[in-house]
């Protein structure tokens, strides 16, 4: 194993004095593959930072957006033939970047659970802020699970490369009964975590879609059986945000599921100062623009497939 010193060396050959990496392994007397090998090191550790700066001026996408829903937006612009995948990798290092660049050590940040935060996390550089604090803001237990696992993994991610400390949310995604939910907030070590929620400064979030190609965590993962399935499709529900089930229009607060929802509602994100929305898949649409009709987003990270596909729906 090279040591750290070896590997600072070869990454500022590489990158700062343009050097090939044939050219430095020939030097160094080892194969190309252990060059490689350790370039990929530096970056996964923080070591090396590669980043590809958006636009100072913004372009006629981001400006239409931001007229439109009231939102600083940044549209990340893809080739054409770029999968999913490379879609998703390239919006959440953009939302990464973003948050390293503004948060300070004085920030609450909010982290509402999902796959797209989960990517965010994973493309996170290591930028310690000291005194900075997340909080967990939707239950994640369910009938199957605890949900510690997925989500103790995601913000210890997240905390670990930002020297944050954590708060988290030990509570049920969906309580069967509402007054359960309304004991249980009056519980000391609830409200706890709920003091340390009002404090929040930024959310973190991406909206879920109820079906498609793209169908979000919580609804393959045992949070909702069949029979809620159907009754939120029959009541026009498309999607949610922080588990908080929506309407393309923006309406949520007549949706029996939602009194027994643990997540924050369009109304609870609106006293967050700063509430940055990421999202990646032409498919989450219908639900993006629920939740931007319902105001839930200062800050908009979208692909452009996505974006049009958003200006598309609003616009029929």
């Amino acid at each position: 194993m090279a040591s750290d010193t070896t590997m600072i060396e070869v990454a500022t050959r590489y990158w700062l004095h343009n050097e090939t990496m044939q050219a430095i392994a020939r030097d160094m007397g080892v194969s190309r593959s252990t060059i490689s090998r350790m370039l990929s090191k530096a970056r996964e550790l923080g070591v090396v930072q590669v980043r590809v700066q958006q636009p100072a001026v913004n372009s006629p996408m981001d400006c239409e957006l931001s007229e439109r829903f009231g939102v600083k937006a940044r549209v990340v612009h893809l080739p054409a033939n770029a999968s999913a995948n490379q879609r998703l990798r390239r919006v959440t290092q953009v939302a990464g970047d973003l948050l390293t660049n503004t948060l300070t050590g004085d920030d609450v940040v909010g982290i509402a659970w999902g796959t797209t935060i989960v990517n965010v996390a994973e493309q996170l550089h290591a930028h310690p802020i000291p005194g900075l604090t997340l909080v967990q803001i939707n239950g994640a237990v369910n009938t199957r699970s605890s949900g510690i696992p997925w989500v103790g993994d995601l913000l210890t991610t997240m905390a670990a490369k930002m020297d944050a400390r954590i708060v988290y949310f030990p509570v049920p995604a969906f309580f069967d009964n509402p007054q359960t939910k309304e004991l249980m907030w009056k519980e000391r070590s609830v409200q706890a975590v709920l003091e340390v929620q009002k404090k929040m400064t930024v959310a973190l979030f991406s909206v879920g879609v109820l079906s498609g190609p793209m169908i979000s965590h919580v609804y393959a993962n045992g949070y909702l059986d069949e029979n809620d399935m159907l009754q939120l499709r029959q009541q026009g529900v498309v999607g949610d945000v922080c588990t908080v089930m929506l309407r393309e229009d923006g309406t949520y607060a007549d949706i029996p599921i939602n009194r027994g929802a643990t997540g924050y509602t369009p109304a609870q994100l609106a006293e967050v100062p700063r509430r940055i929305c990421v999202v990646s898949g032409p498919t989450k649409a219908a639900p993006l623009l629920g939740a931007l009709r319902a105001g839930v987003a200062t800050d908009l990270v979208i692909d452009w497939d996505t974006a049009k596909a958003l200006l598309t729906r609003a616009n029929k």
